[in-house]
């Protein structure tokens, strides 16, 4: 790559940005190839007004009421989605009364809220808040709930789910891989004398299989593909003391057209002339859906709060970064907020993500005037 530099400049992105200028990446790939710096007098996402379809969203996502939340035999609620992958919501009350085999694509499910027990044909595992589940195509399971408030964001992939290359990171961060459970076998029990149902889903269409019989009668198992369980909280997130790292550095899980990235609580950059927010940019390549699980995505509380249960959408085209007075906080208040305490869940996919009669249903209007500013001088506490 040949690299050129003209006017006002810091040769290192992220540190020591021009004093009245503003940092804007603009890159291809997201943050993995070809990259410029822009240094702007002004924020880039200090519009005025938008108009036309391409501007940020936001669901409130604990509005959704999903079938299964009121029908245990329902099915969960797709909110947004695209031809490699899409994001559903569960919100279920109870356990589910079938076992369920995906044969379209892989399952990567988010605890959100609620725990219990997970029966597939691999044995049993609990969960709770925090975990992801990673189901392969055709596996047989249920969720079996002890809680009566049970929230799970389900990501469903055309193509397998795996993990993304570590390179020169190694093989122990940010996490290592003998922390990922597999389901424990347990005395198989005939269980006999009742019917029971295995619904499978093929093609975007339902089929319903039953027994006299309980279907999980697997006794033993080997092999190199299992359900996976990891929990954000043995997720060791990778840091700079002197450098924001961009959220590709956070990518947990990857498949062919998406990845998903998590944010845990982190110190902050500790160098007086190191950023501490994401930069203004432009989402050339992927759209990007963020969902905080615990937490608020915010340097002081306000502004650019993201409360729990909101969902956004940034879509590919449109740039956008911190919300007004944000970035100017960072720089003044650098050594008052030592750490970024919140926990989020970040969806980056290539093709661009459509919107279902349920999301717009919860959809929060005209999301994109937070980046408005009240007035020219308005700047956060």
């Amino acid at each position: 790559m040949i690299h050129h530099a003209k006017g006002t400049i810091s040769r290192q992105g992220g540190v020591n940005t021009p004093e009245g200028t503003y940092e804007e990446s603009f890159g291809r790939q997201g943050f993995f190839g070809p990259q410029a710096k822009l240094y702007r007098r002004h924020p880039t996402t200090d519009w005025t007004r938008i108009e036309g379809p391409l501007q940020p969203r936001a669901l409130r996502t604990y509005d959704v009421r999903p079938e299964d939340m009121i029908d245990a035999n329902g099915l969960p609620a797709t909110l947004l989605y695209n031809d490699d992958v899409s994001l559903s919501v569960s919100r279920r009350q109870e356990s589910m009364p079938f076992f369920f085999r995906n044969g379209d694509g892989d399952e990567l499910h988010f605890i959100h809220q609620g725990q219990g027990r997970f029966e597939c044909d691999f044995g049993v595992m609990s969960f709770e808040p925090g975990d992801y589940l990673l189901i392969p195509r055709g596996t047989n399971y249920r969720l079996i709930y002890t809680t009566s408030e049970n929230f799970s964001l389900i990501v469903e992939s055309r193509a397998p789910i795996g993990f993304p290359e570590r390179g020169l990171i190694g093989q122990h961060a940010p996490f290592d891989y003998t922390l990922l459970d597999t389901p424990e076998l347990e005395p198989v029990s005939d269980e006999g004398g009742q019917e029971w149902e295995l619904r499978i889903k093929k093609r975007g269409q339902y089929t319903s299989v039953f027994y006299d019989f309980y279907p999980m009668d697997v006794v033993g198992w080997h092999g190199s593909l299992s359900v996976l369980k990891l929990n954000v909280r043995d997720i060791r997130p990778l840091m700079s003391d002197r450098i924001h790292l961009p959220p590709s550095a956070h990518t947990t899980f990857q498949a062919s057209g998406f990845v998903v990235c998590t944010f845990v609580p982190r110190p902050l950059e500790g160098d007086p002339s190191a950023r501490r927010v994401p930069s203004y940019h432009r989402n050339i390549d992927y759209d990007e859906v963020f969902f905080t699980h615990s937490g608020e995505f915010s340097l002081s509380g306000k502004p650019g709060a993201r409360p729990m249960g909101v969902l956004t959408l940034n879509p590919a085209g449109l740039q956008h970064g911190p919300q007004p007075g944000v970035e100017e906080a960072s720089r003044r208040n650098w050594q008052k907020h030592a750490r970024m305490e919140f926990t989020a869940i970040n969806l980056d996919t290539e093709q661009p993500m459509l919107l279902t009669h349920t999301a717009t249903a919860v959809e929060i209007p005209d999301y994109y005037t937070n980046w408005m500013r009240p007035s020219a001088t308005a700047t956060a506490d």
